[in-house]
């Protein structure tokens, strides 16, 4: 089974190039892949004849307890040849259905077996949540095959609304599955129908959410919207996708959990009242239609209502005739989609107002129409014939129900005759319409599918054997699928149906008011343009009543819920332990009460700077906890990045009013404190929670063992970062490279990598043409300078960035690391720049930021890359020793490149900062002023 899924998925990798070299005849080879499926199928014939299963399974996700778990049993078989055979034809009649160089044919044909295949693996899967992997595919795959035409809006319409009906049934159907499964103790379908399941109201719940899923997927009311606006697809696809496969994956999953659902309490009135309203409205508003293929579209949509209702009924009887019917279904009407779609590909038009004579002239296809058309009315000897009999017989128990199936049936025979009528039929005043021979690829798969009909009428008996271990699921049928029963009450009442349909059709001239009259008031179509607008509307007032554009509104707004809804659980429920030790030295009490003065008067403050120096203070009580629990490399990272972030702080602000506005007056500003406490306690209470309720051994008790042993450091923090956790390292440091990069595009208005800024003046040398050392000239405004700040600099400067690299190196049994080194050599070069502004910048650091941080993410990237081709394994550590015994044997481990790949990263991040909040504003202000004073300025801010 796993084979013929791969098989698909291959035949639509390959087929955009098969129907580029070959145009629409490589439609003709790709249909032996579906053909496959069908004669795979039937080879198992034997196996679940007598009610066994093929079972195949592989792991998947072993961690999850999910497995590539596939069942086929009795149903699942019979859908695999209806998937599978009817799909073969389909892409036969693709072939000759498609003009050569037609619009996106390539991408058609790959999404059509695409969807056979996915189409497969649903009625094969036997987990669950499998099977609504691929029932989501299959949601995917008929958008966009409903869609094709893309320059049509009617397509794109239509393919949009069917996606939003299912893929919401499909989401309501999954919630449905983990709470069946969470109930059961298993997602395997076949372990839960093999254990007895416990009633109750979430089983019932449950229920509720999963026919909801199937329900919207085949089209039952209220869902049934969604098929007759997809006929705008091309008829292959509504042959196959609402005849033969898509459609009937509700009404499979519904047969499939019958057999141990159908007693839990809404199954059945669910099924048996929307089933029905289904069937009779779709009937109704079939005889309405002009246009061919609606007419089928809402006698679809009739007879998927007629499906649910048996298939659903949870008996044994009714078992039997709703997969007699099923298959009945499923030939007749693709076979009247693929006539359809021969009269519009040779006439140009589906309206049966404007056909005339077609059967005189078409012959053939007129016969194969009046085959499907009287197996759809249930005309003997057909196969639809025996299976709308047995449906009335397993109906005979309930009065109201079965009155329901024969209205609905005489429904049916209405607009088959109807069907007939107007397709092939002669009307005087209309003049013939010229039709020419049927292609043999196109007429051949109508015709097999209406001869397959009409076979399987007369060997019901056959049909019976091969179908009623699925009935036995529900207990012992007491009636069997046969042509002939003898005169019976069944009999009695299809003779009724046909009379009462051919009487419709008779008299629908007179009827014609009245059909036009009693319609809904408000259609499918209609009721789901009004819900979407409607959404779209209150998206809008929503929009507008909460996106002010205020910053502190949205942070209110979202602390208050944090506080209210998780706070308040959190108080209701208490689920902390009695006593709690708050602090472990007073010096940790002292330090606590520093940061929340600290965060008070930070409220508080009227000055922008103010407010910045305060929470930086608290960011450095932050890093004084860290050193009194014991912690300093954390505590030295937690410095340099309160540093760092200070540094940033001052390059915003001074962009910035000097003070805050008027606003928050004092009063708002208590609210704010408020808010503050109230989230600080909450979120102290998370950690206590968090902290009291692990009830397994964390695997952080073996990090210290793995560190020396497998990362070969003592420093447990760093070899977390570049060894046991790297890949986590990996896709932070990646992070940080997008973050810069979009800050930096942000503002700069000019290539990042341009020339370096030139100086105002010339470099002072010596009378021997030797550069000076110690440069006295003007890099800033002489009101912004430091002479003692540039020469401090200058002294410390390569002190710094040397210590930067000791921490790089020694981070491995010490504290450091690339991420602290980093930071310090970024501090070196944030006081480089504000000691001597962009020029000095430029100048301590001659490279872009830009190849620094890709050079940074080409070396962690590289040494994972390497520890794989040498070990096997992604960012596997290595120890080499190295050749110097007279320093007690140092050796080298490789996860220090990875290191110097942070260090650079957490470098260029700093220069790419510095670069666009401090030289690049810099540079702004600069050409400001000088356009003011009237001179002209280049692209650097200096003038010419």
């Amino acid at each position: 089974m796993l084979v013929l899924l791969l098989l698909h998925l291959l035949a639509a990798l390959v087929a955009p190039l098969l129907v580029r070299r070959w145009g629409p005849g490589a439609c003709y080879p790709l249909a032996l892949v579906p053909a496959a499926a069908f004669g795979w199928a039937l080879t198992r014939t034997p196996a679940v004849r007598d009610g066994g299963a093929v079972v195949e399974t592989y792991d998947w996700i072993p961690q999850l307890h999910l497995d590539v778990a596939l069942r086929m049993t009795t149903l699942s078989w019979l859908m695999t040849l209806l998937v599978g055979g009817v799909g073969a034809l389909v892409l036969v009649y693709c072939g000759r259905y498609f003009e050569p160089g037609s619009v996106g044919l390539a991408r058609f044909v790959a999404v059509l077996v695409a969807f056979a295949g996915a189409m497969l693996g649903l009625v094969l899967a036997d987990d669950l949540l499998l099977l609504y992997v691929f029932w989501e595919l299959t949601t995917v795959f008929s958008y966009l095959l409903i869609g094709h035409s893309t320059e049509r809006r009617s397509s794109r319409w239509a393919a949009a609304q069917a996606l939003t009906v299912t893929t919401l049934g499909g989401l309501a159907m999954l919630l449905g599955f983990l709470i069946l499964g969470a109930h059961a103790g298993s997602y395997r379908w076949s372990a839960i129908s093999g254990a007895p399941l416990p009633g109750g109201t979430t089983v019932a719940v449950a229920v509720l959410l999963i026919l909801a899923g199937a329900l919207a997927k085949s089209a039952i009311v209220p869902f049934n919207a969604w098929l007759p606006v997809a006929m705008a697809a091309p008829t292959p696809v509504s042959a196959y996708l609402h005849a033969a496969a898509m459609v009937k994956a509700g009404v499979y999953l519904i047969g499939l959990l019958a057999p141990v659902l159908a007693g839990v309490g809404p199954w059945r009135p669910v099924l048996l009242t929307l089933g029905l309203v289904t069937m009779l409205a779709g009937g109704w508003a079939a005889l309405r239609q002009c246009d061919l293929k609606l007419l089928l579209a809402y006698g679809t949509v009739s007879q998927l209502g007629l499906l649910a209702v048996v298939i659903g009924a949870g008996t044994a009887d009714a078992a039997l005739a709703g997969v007699a019917m099923l298959l009945a279904h499923a030939l007749f009407k693709a076979a009247l989609f693929l006539v359809v779609g021969i009269i519009d590909h040779d006439v140009g038009t589906r309206d049966l107002r404007e056909l005339c004579g077609v059967g005189r002239r078409a012959p053939v296809l007129a016969t194969v129409a009046a085959l499907a058309a009287a197996s759809m009315a249930g005309v003997p000897p057909l196969l639809g014939f025996v299976a709308k009999e047995a449906v009335l017989t397993a109906s005979a128990g309930r009065p109201v129900l079965l009155a329901g199936l024969v209205v609905g049936s005489a429904l049916t025979v209405a607009y088959s005759i109807r069907f007939l009528w107007g397709a092939f039929g002669s009307r005087p005043g209309i003049a013939p319409t010229q039709v020419g021979p049927a292609p043999l690829p196109m007429l051949l798969p109508p015709a097999l599918l209406a001869l397959a009909g009409l076979v399987a009428g007369p060997a019901a008996a056959a049909l019976d054997g091969l179908l009623r271990p699925y009935a036995e699921l529900f207990g012992a049928p007491h009636e069997k699928l046969a042509l002939w029963h003898g005169l019976t009450p069944a009999l009695g009442l299809s003779a009724l149906v046909l009379a009462g349909g051919l009487g419709l059709h008779t008299v629908r001239g007179r009827l014609a008011p009245v059909l036009a009259r009693l319609h809904s008031p408000v259609g499918g179509n209609q009721g789901y343009e009004w819900v979407t607008h409607r959404f779209d509307r209150l998206a809008v007032e929503v929009t507008s009543a909460t996106q002010r554009g205020s910053l502190p509104q949205y942070l209110g707004a979202i602390l208050l819920t944090l506080i209210l809804v998780p706070g308040g659980a959190l108080l209701t429920v208490r689920p902390w332990r009695a006593r709690i030790a708050l602090w472990d030295t007073p010096l940790q009490l002292v330090v606590g009460l520093v940061i929340t003065v600290a965060a008070v008067l930070a409220v508080g403050a009227r000055r922008r700077l103010t407010a910045m120096l305060l929470v930086g203070v608290t960011g450095y009580g932050a890093a004084m906890m860290f050193v009194l629990y014991g912690a300093p490399d954390l505590a030295l990272t937690q410095f340099l990045v309160e540093t760092a972030t200070i540094a940033v702080f001052v390059l915003v602000l001074r962009r910035l009013p000097e003070r805050f506005s008027a606003r928050p007056l004092r009063r708002s500003r208590w609210v704010r404190r408020l808010i503050g406490v109230g989230v600080g306690a909450v979120l102290a209470g998370f950690a206590l929670v968090a902290a009291d309720s692990r009830t397994a051994v964390p695997i952080s008790t073996a990090f210290p063992d793995l560190a020396v042993a497998q990362g070969y450091g003592r420093n447990v923090v760093n070899v977390i970062l570049v060894d046991i956790r790297a890949w986590d390292t990996m896709g932070e440091i990646a992070v940080l490279v997008v973050a810069a990069t979009g800050v930096a595009s942000l503002i700069f208005e000019r290539s990042r990598t341009g020339p370096r800024p030139r100086r105002a003046e010339p470099v002072a040398r010596r009378p021997d043409d030797r550069p000076i050392w110690l440069r006295g000239g003007a890099t800033l405004h002489e009101r912004r300078r430091s002479i003692v700040l540039e020469v401090v600099t200058r002294l410390i400067f390569h002190t710094v960035v040397l210590f930067s690299l000791f921490l790089l190196f020694s981070g491995h049994n010490a504290p450091g690391g690339g991420f602290s080194g980093g930071l310090v050599a970024g501090l070196a070069l944030t006081v480089r720049y504000l000691a001597g502004g962009r020029y000095e910048l430029a100048e301590a650091a001659p490279v872009g930021a830009g190849t620094v941080l890709g050079a940074g993410l080409a070396v962690s990237v590289g040494s994972g890359v390497v520890a794989l081709l040498s070990t096997g394994t992604v960012l596997q550590s290595i120890k080499v020793g190295l050749p110097l015994s007279w320093l007690g044997g140092p050796y080298l481990v490789t996860s220090l490149f990875f290191d110097v790949g942070v260090y650079l990263i957490v470098v260029g991040l700093v220069l790419d900062i510095l670069r666009s909040l401090g030289a690049e504003v810099d540079r702004h202000v600069e050409a400001a002023g000088k356009s003011e004073r009237g001179l002209v300025v280049d692209h650097e801010g200096d003038p010419t």
